[in-house]
C-alpha cells in the first residue's frame, strides 16, 4: 500500500462512488430485476465505508471532534430525509418527526449504549469514562427530550400533542441554543472532559501513526458521499419495507423506527467498535452526542417548516412511550453514575430496548 493511502485501502475509496452508481442505476431502471438487492448491498457497504472514514477523521483530529463530525453529518442527512418525506407527504406526516426523534433516542439510550456496554464489558470486564462530560451530555439531552416529546402533552394553549406557533418557536430556539451550548462546551470550553482516559484503547501501533491531512480530507469527502448513499439507498428500499410493515399490520410509528435505525447504523457500528477496542469514552461521546444533535437540529428545522407551510406538528408522545422514555433516562443515569461500567447494565438496556420494539409492534 502506498504511503498516501495507508489509512484508506482501495475498497474504502471505491465503495462510496459505487453506492452512488447503484443509486443512479435504480433511478434510471427502477424496474430492473434485483435492483432492490443491489440497493441493500450498497447500503450495507456504504455503512461500513462511512464508519472507516469517520474513524480516519477521528484519528487525525482527535476527540471529541472526530465523533462530532460523524454525528453532525448523519444528523444533517437525517433532517434532510425527514423534510423531504414531509414535503412529499404533507399534513399526513405531521407525526413523522416525533416518531423518528423518539425512535432515535430509544435506539441510542438503550440499543446503542446497551450493545456498547455489553460488547466492551464482555471483552474488558470493567471500562471507565469521564463523569464530567457524560453528566453534562445527559443533563442537556434530558432537558431537550422533555421539551420536545413530553411537555407538548401538558401545555394547555393548544389541544393534543402539539404546541401553539409561539410555543413551537420558543422550543425550537431553546433546543437549538442547548445544542450550540453543548457543542461549544464539548469542543472549546471543556474538551478535556470528553477525551479518552489515559491508557484507553488497545492498539498503540495504530495510535502512533496518524493519518495525513490529505488522507483526512479524502476521508471527509468520502464520508459525506457514503452517508448520502446510505440515506438515499434507505429511501429507495423503504417503500418495500413500509409495504411489508403494512401487510404485517404494524403501526404507522414503525416508519419512524425504520428511518432512525437506518440513519443511525453508521454511528452504531462505530460506537460498538470503539467499545470493543476499549474506547468507551469515544463510544459514549458518539452515542449521546448523536442524540443531542439529532433533536437539536431536527426539531428547529421541522418547526420552521411547519410554521412556514401552516401544517400541524405533533410532537408529544403517548403515555406508554412517555413511561418508556422516562424509564430509559432514569436507567441510563444510574448506569453512567460512577464512571465505570460492566456488561450487566448493557443487558438491562438491551432488554429495555427489546421491550420498546415489542410494544411498538404490539401496542
Amino acid at each position: 500500500m502506498s504511503q498516501p493511502n495507508r489509512h484508506n485501502p482501495l475498497w474504502t475509496l471505491a465503495v462510496p462512488p459505487l453506492g452512488i452508481a447503484v443509486l443512479a442505476l435504480s433511478w434510471a431502471a427502477p424496474g430492473m430485476p434485483g435492483i432492490l438487492i443491489l440497493l441493500v448491498l450498497a447500503l450495507v457497504a456504504s455503512v461500513i465505508a462511512s464508519v472507516h472514514h469517520a474513524e480516519v477523521i477521528a484519528h487525525r483530529v482527535g476527540e471529541p471532534f472526530g465523533t462530532l463530525v460523524l454525528a453532525l453529518a448523519v444528523t444533517v442527512i437525517e433532517v434532510a430525509l425527514i423534510v423531504s418525506v414531509m414535503l412529499s407527504g404533507g399534513e399526513a406526516t405531521s407525526g413523522l418527526a416525533r416518531d423518528t426523534v423518539f425512535a432515535a433516542v430509544m435506539i441510542i439510550l438503550n440499543g446503542l449504549i446497551g450493545a456498547s456496554l455489553l460488547v466492551g464489558g464482555g471483552r474488558h470486564r470493567v471500562q471507565g469514562f469521564k463523569l464530567e462530560g457524560i453528566n453534562a451530555a445527559l443533563g442537556t439531552l434530558t432537558v431537550i427530550v422533555v421539551f420536545t416529546l413530553i411537555l407538548p402533552n401538558f401545555s394547555t394553549s393548544a389541544p393534543g400533542p402539539a404546541y401553539t406557533p409561539s410555543q413551537l418557536l420558543f422550543v425550537a430556539v431553546a433546543t437549538l441554543v442547548l445544542f450550540a451550548a453543548f457543542t461549544a462546551f464539548q469542543t472549546i470550553g471543556h474538551r478535556e472532559y470528553f477525551l479518552p482516559k489515559e491508557g484507553e484503547g488497545d492498539d498503540p501501533a495504530e495510535q502512533a501513526t496518524q493519518p495525513t491531512n490529505t488522507e483526512a480530507l479524502v476521508s471527509l469527502g468520502l464520508l459525506l458521499v457514503a452517508l448520502v448513499a446510505v440515506v438515499l439507498s434507505a429511501k429507495g428500499i423503504s417503500p418495500a419495507i413500509e409495504a411489508a410493515l403494512h401487510a404485517a399490520g404494524a403501526p404507522a410509528a414503525t416508519v419512524g423506527i425504520l428511518i432512525a435505525a437506518i440513519v443511525l447504523l453508521p454511528e452504531s457500528v462505530a460506537a460498538i467498535r470503539a467499545a470493543h477496542a476499549n474506547r468507551l469514552q469515544t463510544s459514549l461521546n458518539l452515542a449521546i452526542g448523536s442524540a443531542i444533535a439529532s433533536i437539536g437540529l431536527t426539531v428547529p428545522t421541522v418547526a420552521v417548516l411547519s410554521l412556514v407551510m401552516g401544517w400541524p406538528l405533533a410532537l408529544g408522545i403517548d403515555m406508554k412511550s412517555t413511561v418508556l422514555l422516562v424509564l430509559s433516562l432514569f436507567v441510563v443515569s444510574i448506569t453512567l453514575r460512577t464512571g465505570r461500567t460492566t456488561a450487566l447494565p448493557g443487558v438491562v438496556h438491551l432488554v429495555l430496548f427489546a421491550a420498546y420494539l415489542f410494544l411498538s409492534f404490539v401496542p
